[in-house]
């Protein structure tokens, strides 16, 4: 269903992607793992459409979505800081990513499942990071996409809240969705994820599942797989 092919991205002197090529055809989650600097959130956006790649070609369905906007309604994005205008209310973000978007939604039932329902009519400036990131959450899932992209969504979220998100992201896996997520929580990517891509200097080290990749470092866990790659 996603398709990446020999894509390269620089920022100045710096490349960030070097040649990644990569293939996402079952439904499932997804982890794109890798230091800081690796290449992970600039790949992320490239799917999204954020960012321009220097050479290669990324396709949605077997279409090349390069030149296009139209496949972005396919995918629900979560990313790890979600910038809104701090004098809006929560019910007015909502209603606002509903128009913008102008397709189905359902923020009634995720707004009770977080206990967003309080702060409704508060501004979003005034909210703690904790409740943000669950508006945020909101935002993502209140529709129906077959692809979800999930930046760090765990950051500031307290204990139920964050049960109650690895709950969500099972239900939507079980509706047959490619879930991408970055997270640094080892822990949390070991319980969810079904595959793992680790970048390393923008290019894919390895793809594979997490007991593939334990057997590759001959670690017990994924923590202590990822510190043996990254060993100097």
């Amino acid at each position: 269903m996603i398709s990446a092919q020999h894509i390269k991205k620089t920022f100045g002197k710096l490349q960030v992607l070097d040649d990644i090529s990569l293939e996402i055809h079952q439904a499932g989650i997804v982890a794109i793992l890798g230091p800081n600097g690796s290449g992970k959130t600039t790949f992320l956006k490239i799917l999204l459409g954020m960012v321009i790649p220097d050479a290669g070609e990324m396709y949605y369905q077997n279409q090349n979505i390069s030149k296009s906007h139209l496949y972005r309604k396919f995918i629900g994005y979560l990313p790890q800081i979600a910038r809104f205008p701090d004098n809006l209310t929560v019910s007015e973000i909502i209603g606002m990513i509903a128009d913008v978007r102008n397709e189905p939604s359902d923020p009634e039932r995720l707004v009770q499942l977080f206990g967003v329902g309080k702060f409704l009519d508060k501004k979003l400036g005034n909210l703690s990071g904790g409740t943000r990131q669950k508006v945020n959450i909101v935002l993502t899932f209140m529709f129906d996409t077959p692809v979800i992209v999930l930046d760090e969504p765990t950051a500031g979220l307290d204990p139920v809240a964050l049960i109650k998100l690895k709950e969500l992201i099972y239900q939507e896996k079980a509706k047959g969705k490619i879930i991408l997520i970055t997270s640094h929580i080892m822990s949390l990517v070991e319980e969810l994820a079904d595959e793992v891509v680790f970048l390393l200097e923008g290019s894919i080290y390895f793809q594979g599942t997490i007991t593939e990749l334990k057997s590759k470092t001959a670690t017990e866990d994924l923590e202590h797989a990822i510190a043996t790659i990254l060993e100097p």
